[in-house]
């Protein structure tokens, strides 16, 4: 059960990477929390996001606040129905400043599916980045 968890988290930053959402449902159950920190409300990028929709609703307000982003996962650690993942991210603001922040994401798993994700990272660097 671990190695497929560990598997299903690794085809959800290939999708990540290829900016394939459907790939990235795929592997989220129908009644996902995607969690961000509050920190971010101000952006519309802060709370809980439920289920698909609120998903791809997230995802698609992301390039009203930033240029781009690129996410570059380094290190997975797996316990029981848990996989959290450290790793770097390029930010990019509208006005084109890039910087590299930390994130750590921790995901939780049942029945196959990502039930859980929380996005952790310093919120007052994105603030600094996004208004650049």
């Amino acid at each position: 059960m671990q190695q497929s968890n560990l598997q299903l988290i690794h085809a959800a930053y290939r999708a990540f990477h290829a900016r394939d959402v459907d790939a990235l449902l795929a592997v989220l159950s129908e009644d996902v929390e995607w969690i961000h920190p509050e920190g971010m409300h101000e952006y519309g990028l802060g709370g809980t996001k439920v289920g698909h929709a609120g998903v791809k609703e997230f995802l698609a307000h992301v390039p009203t606040v930033l240029g781009g982003m690129r996410l570059h996962p380094l290190e997975f650690v797996q316990s029981g129905n848990r996989v959290v993942v450290f790793g770097t991210r390029d930010v990019t603001s509208h006005s084109g400043h890039t910087e590299t922040l930390d994130f750590v994401h921790s995901w939780t798993l049942e029945d196959g599916r990502a039930v859980r994700m929380e996005d952790i990272f310093d919120t007052v660097l994105f603030h600094r980045l996004i208004k650049s």
